[in-house]
């Protein structure tokens, strides 16, 4: 019996997939279980629809996402920090005061979406990653001064 998985199922296949399998094991448990239902001509252009209009969205998303990547690329945020002897800073510029900084410019961009390597506790430039989509990731700069 073929049926069209709505969910994924573990060793059988991702959602999406039309798969072939037992009927008594389409019927008593996929089916049931709401993990998958019958296909047919009708549930196939359903499926079709709802991929499609799934992309169409996701496209929707990545346009937002690379007008939002062109304006901040290698864009420079500054920070003014305190620092002491020597020019050492007082402790280190977050994801969370860099997501704060970027929703004042009128970006929404998350703090788990800002990937920090090193620790920013110098003065000077360093490049931070923003990764907005699995697809897209860009630098910024953040400039800490005196």
């Amino acid at each position: 019996m073929k049926v069209i998985l709505l969910k994924d199922v573990k060793g059988q296949g991702k959602k999406d997939d039309i798969i072939d399998v037992s009927s008594g094991y389409a019927n008593n448990f996929l089916i049931k279980s709401n993990l998958a239902v019958a296909y047919s001509e009708t549930s196939k252009k359903i499926l079709d629809s709802e991929i499609k209009q799934r992309e169409n969205e996701e496209n929707e998303l990545l346009k937002k996402i690379n007008i939002i990547k062109n304006d901040l690329n290698d864009k420079i945020i500054e920070f003014k920090v305190k620092t002491g002897k020597e020019d050492r800073v007082f402790g280190t510029i977050s994801s969370k005061q860099i997501s704060d900084k970027l929703n004042d410019l009128g970006y929404k961009i998350d703090k788990k979406n800002i990937i920090i390597d090193n620790p920013i506790s110098n003065l000077g430039i360093h490049k931070v990653l923003i990764k907005l989509h699995k697809k897209i990731e860009f630098y910024i700069n953040i400039k800490l001064i005196k």
